[in-house]
């Protein structure tokens, strides 16, 4: 789950974090009074959306100015107008994709002299059982490209759990941003500072970008990117009413109430599989045969009728799918439960696009015979390969 920029603030503040001063707003004219509650004089607008690129990105509407998503005022007046154009306008940004997201609510931030930026973030290495610093010199910019243009520039710390965070650990990660005097000293209780959040709040991911260092000398996050491990959201009931859900995937939001283990792809082939390893699997044989798997969709080990019914459903309401394959290795799962879930749900919803069905394992001649029987129009598959094959060739035509 993921948070808005001025939450994760608020967060990072209650742990001791530097962070700017601001307030959130819903509504254009509340924009004043936020405004004049703030220091100034200079103000930063900054459109709070799930997805990074704010201050490159475009708004679609005309009447939204031709500034981006994060915008620098110089007068209360400015914030004003900056918040009628941008409050409901649809930001589009790189990871927005094309059709971008409408901005619901706004951060009006106090403005911040900026000598030099900072990128830092934390996330959990897998592969290490540890959380990992990742530092750089190279703030503001896409990590991304830094990472592929100069790897040099970026410094991984990992933190063994059994010790925690240690003074050595923020020592390299300031040398590693070239921090000295005043503001290494800062780092030196920032880093710890963050650890705890991170491990306290059960976080997947804390990025800063920038983190700055003031022309005063000073430290500050001036902005922040925080994700948190869903299941642990159990313990964090304050952290679950933070949640934003006019920002998810309106099918990702109705898979989670179903317990489905769902993403949404670009591409044009459903998939329901049965297993994270099968479903990827699957995806990637899709891919294989030169076609694009429209959605990664997980219905776990025991699932219900009732379940892949709900499942198989959020698959045909994505309109950029042109064909459908189920492939089932039943093991706890079983065939029958499937074909009965298939079943029900095309009598529902109907059935347009190609379906093609590979059912294996527990009770797969039984699911088989209620596929064979429903009358309905399916593809069976021998395996796998035979499943992709049929479903690409229907789909392609």
């Amino acid at each position: 789950m993921n948070i808005h920029e001025y939450q994760a603030k608020r967060l990072l503040k209650e742990f001791g974090a530097p962070v700017s001063e601001g307030r959130v707003i819903f509504k254009a004219n509340e924009a004043k009074k936020a405004a004049k509650e703030l220091p100034g004089p200079l103000y930063v607008v900054k459109a709070q959306i799930h997805a990074g690129g704010r201050g490159k990105g475009k708004f679609k509407e005309k009447s939204a100015g031709d500034g981006g998503g994060v915008r620098l005022a110089k007068s209360v007046r400015d914030v004003e107008k900056y918040a009628k154009e941008m409050l409901g306008a649809t930001l589009v940004t790189k990871q927005t994709g094309p059709e971008g997201k409408v901005v619901n609510r706004l951060y009006i931030e106090n403005g911040s002299d900026i000598e030099t930026e900072l990128y830092l973030s934390a996330l959990v290495d897998r592969g290490a059982g540890q959380v990992a610093f990742i530092a750089s010199t190279e703030g503001g910019m896409n990590i991304e490209e830094v990472a592929e243009e100069t790897p040099e520039k970026i410094v991984t710390v990992r933190i063994d759990p059994a010790t925690g965070c240690m003074p050595h650990h923020a020592r390299r990660i300031a040398q590693a941003l070239g921090l000295k005097g005043a503001a290494a000293k800062q780092c030196g209780k920032l880093i710890p500072t963050l650890y705890k959040a991170f491990t306290e709040k059960d976080m997947s991911l804390l990025e800063i970008n920038p983190l700055i260092v003031t022309k005063g000398g000073d430290l500050l996050v001036l902005d922040a990117k925080v994700g948190f491990d869903s299941n642990a959201l159990f313990r964090h009931q304050n952290i679950l009413e933070m949640r934003d859900e006019t920002e998810e995937d309106p099918m990702e939001l109705k898979a989670s109430e179903f317990d489905l283990s769902y993403v949404k792809l670009d591409g044009n082939i459903g998939c329901m599989v049965n297993g994270a390893g099968l479903a990827m699997a699957t995806m990637d044989i899709i891919k294989h045969y030169g076609a694009e798997p429209a959605n990664f969709l997980d219905v776990g080990g025991g699932a219900t009728k009732e379940k892949v019914t709900e499942a198989f459903k959020i698959i045909t309401t994505d309109p950029n799918v042109k064909g459908i394959l189920v492939n089932i290795f039943g093991g706890i799962m079983k065939c029958d439960i499937i074909a009965d879930g298939i079943v029900a749900a095309v009598k529902e919803v109907g059935l347009e696009d190609p379906l093609v069905v590979r059912l294996e394992g527990t009770n797969v001649e039984k699911g088989k015979e209620i596929l064979s029987q429903s009358g309905l129009k399916i593809t069976p598959a021998d395996d796998l390969e035979d499943a992709a094959q049929k479903v690409v060739a229907a789909v392609q035509g």
